[in-house]
């Protein structure tokens, strides 16, 4: 009963009813420019944090690669200890989603190729397909048990089996 009351009291009063008019006006102004400002700064920096941390440099990939394979390699029987240096063509590749028409007419055939873009307005960025990482082109395996030809021979097939490089592209020696 209190809110039919005040309710009662407001339509009585000029005043009060202005005030309330005009307060609602203001209120309804303030959601409709909230909707206008750009979304919140925290979500971006959230997004690109993630995209930094997603990419990785070359240095980082072969960094990586060289201690899964340095890893792998001490398990081998008769290696020993072990250091291994990968090089590396170029950077990670981003391939982005594309989508396209092509129209045949008389003589002539015609493609449009466009980028599939996503995002809000003001923030539109390309769809990322795929990313391929850097291309290992070379391998050095530094290690103390390759005086034996057999371990020699094991280093050379797991090198090349696990990185997917021709022999002639591995070189082993040894270690001090």
């Amino acid at each position: 009963m209190a809110i039919r009351d005040l309710i009662s009291s407001v339509k009585g009063d000029k005043k009060a009813l202005t005030a309330v008019t005009v307060l609602g006006a203001a209120g309804l102004c303030l959601v409709m420019l909230s909707s206008l400002l750009p979304t919140d700064s925290k979500d971006k920096e959230d997004e690109s944090e993630g995209a930094d941390e997603a990419s990785v440099t070359a240095q980082d990939y072969c960094a990586e690669t060289e201690e899964r394979l340095t890893d792998f390699l001490k398990n081998i029987e008769g290696v020993g200890e072990v250091q291994v240096y990968i090089t590396v063509s170029g950077d990670e590749e981003y391939v982005y989603a594309t989508e396209g028409k092509t129209s045949i007419s008389e003589n002539k055939t015609e493609e449009e190729h466009q980028y599939v873009m996503i995002g809000e307005s003001g923030s539109k960025s390309a769809l990322v397909e795929t990313v391929n990482s850097p291309e290992i082109v070379g391998a050095v395996i530094a290690c103390t048990g390759c005086d034996s030809a057999a371990v020699q021979e094991e280093i050379y097939k797991t090198v090349s089996t696990a990185l997917d490089l021709p022999t002639s592209k591995i070189y082993v020696t040894k270690l001090r």
